[in-house]
């Protein structure tokens, strides 16, 4: 059955390859002319590889593949510079960009092309996933190079209204492999089987996967709070709880959202108390998010865990969209670092993940999906039902 969507949701779904609007990436590229400006700079280099470094993607509409970087100058055309060479075809269709092979280093050619706009020394400027080798060749010929990681990240904290249509749709993907998963959940499947079930529910319509993590263990003698990273082959039985967290993404913008199932029977009373707990979390947290909110807010709301004698594992809430971004906000009981001062703001996206466990880390539920902040509170963008379901 095809995604519900609006019909301008459905149109980017069905387009042969998505494009965001012209405006958009005029405001994108003045947003890092600004960013060069401000650090002093003259020229920038992004780059990314086996599908990590999002300034590539956001920059020219190119997701990354086995390598790609590119030169970034004011008032010019961005040169972009991949591997492999198979992959040139559809780079040159997608990307805004004068894409070229990068032959032996696509770092050297980076170089060259610097070179040739009269780069100059202590003027250029690094933005993602850069290996040791590449910053060393690149400071070599044009000194110190600076990293714009930070400030970067800081500017895609905020979403623009295209951004969000995007992520919409990782949403929707994302919330058609949860319910797929709590459709097809039973006794006998293996966890490999759980991530088929997943992965089928958003593969024809182009999702593709970010993670899909479980977590499997006998709710009378629970051994796991959290689910895990990689997928074992132990049987789901009855009588188990299964926690999931799920991100699906459309082209790099992806949803998530965390849910908790009980297996062929009513959850016991530990596990309806860990769920009851999460519940006031995720609804004490959404009450205080809005534009100009603290993090310490969200972590004084949170505090209804520690209250009902529960702790948390993973971070209570954190920035998505365009990376694992901040704030990382942990619980009172388990803090994720020191407590970011700057308020919320309105345009950016976060997930409310408030993941439940009991002091010894055996027994926890999984809860939360990705909101975005409004100037006035929050907007859902997951429509799966909330609540510990019995399948």
């Amino acid at each position: 059955m095809p995604l519900s969507l609006p019909a301008r949701l459905r149109a980017i779904l069905e387009a042969e390859f998505p494009r965001f609007s012209e405006t958009e990436m005029v405001h994108r590229r003045a947003a890092v002319e600004a960013l060069l400006a401000e650090a002093g700079l003259d020229h920038l280099v992004y780059c990314g590889a086996n599908r990590t470094g999002s300034a590539v993607q956001w920059l020219t509409q190119w997701p990354v593949t086995a390598e790609a970087v590119g030169v970034f100058s004011p008032g010019r055309r961005d040169a972009l510079f991949i591997q492999y060479f198979n992959h040139l075809p559809l780079a040159r269709r997608l990307a805004e960009a004068a894409v070229e092979w990068g032959g032996e280093s696509s770092i050297q050619a980076a170089i060259g092309e610097l070179a040739r706009r009269g780069a100059r020394p202590g003027r250029v400027g690094v933005i993602g996933p850069m290996l040791f080798t590449q910053h060393a060749a690149l400071s070599a010929r044009f000194g110190e190079i600076r990293d714009l990681n930070r400030a970067y990240t800081r500017l895609r904290t905020i979403k623009s209204a295209e951004e969000i249509d995007w992520i919409r749709i990782g949403a929707a993907l994302s919330d058609r492999a949860m319910t797929a998963l709590g459709e097809g959940l039973r006794p006998g499947l293996n966890e490999r089987e759980l991530g088929d079930l997943v992965e089928r529910a958003y593969a024809p319509e182009g999702g593709t996967n970010v993670i899909h993590y479980f977590g499997v263990t006998p709710m009378h003698d629970p051994q796991l709070a959290v689910p895990a990273q990689f997928a074992s082959t132990r049987r789901v039985q009855k009588g188990d709880i299964v926690l999931a967290e799920i991100a699906a993404a459309f082209w790099d913008h992806p949803g998530q959202v965390l849910r908790s199932f009980a297996v062929g029977e009513q959850p016991p009373p530990l596990y309806r108390e860990l769920h009851a707990a999460a519940d006031a979390a995720f609804d004490a947290i959404a009450a205080v998010l809005r534009d100009g909110a603290m993090p310490s807010a969200v972590v004084a709301a949170a505090r209804v865990i520690e209250d009902a004698g529960f702790t948390t594992i993973d971070d209570l809430l954190h920035g998505y969209g365009g990376g694992y971004l901040p704030p990382i906000l942990g619980s009172s009981s388990r803090p994720a670092g020191p407590l970011p001062n700057e308020p919320f703001k309105a345009g950016m996206t976060v997930v409310i993940q408030p993941n439940v466990a009991t002091r010894d880390g055996k027994a926890g539920v999984q809860t939360g999906e990705l909101v975005l902040i409004k100037a006035d509170g929050i907007e859902r963008l997951h429509a799966v039902p909330r609540g510990l379901q019995r399948v």
